[in-house]
């Protein structure tokens, strides 16, 4: 490559980065992104086990959301695809569903999340996480898989927040 075609990319590639940047300058600091994506990882994950509130998903998530899952593909193409999937499981987890009385629960594997930024865009999470699934009274809960997973948080300027852009979760055992 010419010095000079080398000059040319790189002062379109500083230009094109300047807009972006100045319109994203509002992303917290490190230390606050983190717990604002710790929170909202905890809230996502309540959300689609524990609690059982589809609804509650559509304030954390982006529009254009979409999860990946090594087990089933592409099972979520957007936020309403993805919302809707977990009601129908809920509806089925509800009194007189076919799987009436079903819990689950995430746990996350202590010391296993790192959170970095994506320049002035985002968030990366990456980290590990158990399955359990409620047996009953007499055997409690029972550890059923685990996964690796990755979420690309997008911060949202306007309101201050970052919302989950995809997720990966790999590595099910």
């Amino acid at each position: 490559m010419s010095a000079n075609r080398w000059l040319l990319g790189a002062a379109f590639a500083v230009g094109m980065a300047a807009p972006i940047m100045a319109q994203d300058a509002a992303i917290p600091d490190l230390e606050e992104a983190k717990a604002q994506i710790v929170a909202q990882d905890a809230a996502l994950f309540d959300a689609a086990f524990e609690g059982c509130d589809p609804k509650a998903l559509e304030g954390l998530l982006t529009v254009n959301y979409r999860m990946l899952h090594d087990l089933g593909g592409l099972v979520a193409q957007n936020r309403a695809g993805f919302v809707g999937m977990l009601s129908q499981q809920c509806a089925a987890r509800a009194p007189g569903g076919p799987n009436a009385g079903y819990k689950n629960r995430r746990q996350l594997v202590p010391g296993s999340r790192v959170i970095t930024p994506l320049g002035q865009w985002g968030m990366l999470e990456r980290g590990w996480h158990t399955f359990h699934e409620w047996r009953g009274d007499d055997i409690g809960w029972v550890q059923t898989g685990g996964a690796r997973y990755i979420h690309v948080w997008r911060w949202m300027p306007d309101e201050t927040q970052f919302r989950l852009e995809e997720s990966i979760s790999v590595d099910h055992g």
